[in-house]
């Protein structure tokens, strides 16, 4: 665990686009954890930053709008502390990260996916809505719950 004084773990939140689940947990770990948390996100296949992510983010005063998506390889100097990947394609893919401590796999539904069968915008954003609470619920348990789901892991 973190103490006062010590330095913040680098976490990189990693799924396939970078464009929402990987983005909202950036947004959530830099909003509700900056003491003890420097948080990164990256995507295999970047797809660049989904509107509707950012919305639902900004409903909860989480400015994720200056973020962008990016590709995994742009991040390959920093030395994480955890890599997080948040989707099965990003864990089945996840590439070697030299220094990491672990990397640990939580998975959340993909929202752009849930809605491209909504009916309206009010549908398609409630599923963005889900995960993005859902995501805020697990960042709030960082860094904790990285050493438990690396533990269960191996």
């Amino acid at each position: 665990m973190q103490t006062p004084g010590s330095k913040r773990l680098k976490i990189l939140f990693l799924c396939t686009g970078n464009s929402c689940r990987s983005q909202m947990a950036e947004g959530w770990a830099r909003y509700l954890k900056s003491e003890t948390i420097e948080a990164y996100s990256a995507g295999l296949e970047p797809r660049g930053l989904d509107p509707r992510a950012v919305a639902v983010m900004e409903e909860a005063k989480v400015d994720i709008s200056k973020q962008r998506s990016k590709h995994v390889n742009e991040l390959r100097g920093i030395r994480f502390d955890y890599v997080v990947t948040v989707c099965g394609h990003a864990n089945e893919h996840c590439p070697f990260f030299p220094g990491a401590h672990a990397t640990v796999h939580v998975r959340f539904d993909d929202p752009p996916k849930l809605a491209a069968n909504a009916t309206t915008e009010a549908e398609a954003l409630a599923h963005y809505r889900r995960i993005r609470d859902e995501i805020k619920a697990f960042v709030e348990k960082l860094p904790g719950i990285l050493f438990e789901l690396k533990g269960s892991a191996q």
